[in-house]
């Protein structure tokens, strides 16, 4: 299969054959705090088909500064501390933000607004793509590996 996606650093590269299993924009507060984004494009992988190159250079560090033994690790280039992904470390993901981990301006839009809070007081999106309180309600999380 020929690569559809690629990113990472000079010291590291991820790259994909399939399309995302799952491309949203998100709003929730950890997204917001770890990059810094009022929103940010989100895209799930199955954990099997990012593939990361070179990963002893990854620094792992938890995802959620308030869960530290969630499942989900950032994981940033040991050699110029570049974002590359979070891994799940149940095996289930692996998940990019295009914008900050070495994506391609053409990656695929989000298909869709995740952990929208209207509580938040922030103006709900009006551009046209459905928008969820969580996840989209056919999203399926694959099993643990």
């Amino acid at each position: 299969m020929s690569v559809k996606f690629n990113g990472g650093c000079d010291h590291i590269t991820t790259n994909a054959s399939n399309n995302p299993i799952d491309n949203h924009t998100c709003h929730c507060s950890v997204c917001k705090s770890v990059t810094g984004q009022a929103t940010t494009h989100v895209a799930f992988f199955n954990h099997g088909d990012l593939i990361v190159n070179n990963p002893e250079k990854l620094t792992r560090q938890p995802f959620n500064a308030n869960n530290p033994e969630g499942p989900l690790e950032l994981c940033t280039c040991s050699d110029c501390g570049t974002p590359i992904m979070l891994d799940d470390k149940v095996g289930r993901i692996r998940v990019i933000v295009p914008n900050i981990m070495g994506y391609a301006p053409s990656f695929p839009s989000a298909t869709y607004h995740a952990f929208y809070d209207p509580s938040a007081g922030v103006p709900k999106p009006d551009d046209g793509r459905p928008v969820s309180e969580g996840l989209r309600s056919d999203f399926v999380w694959p099993p643990e590996k």
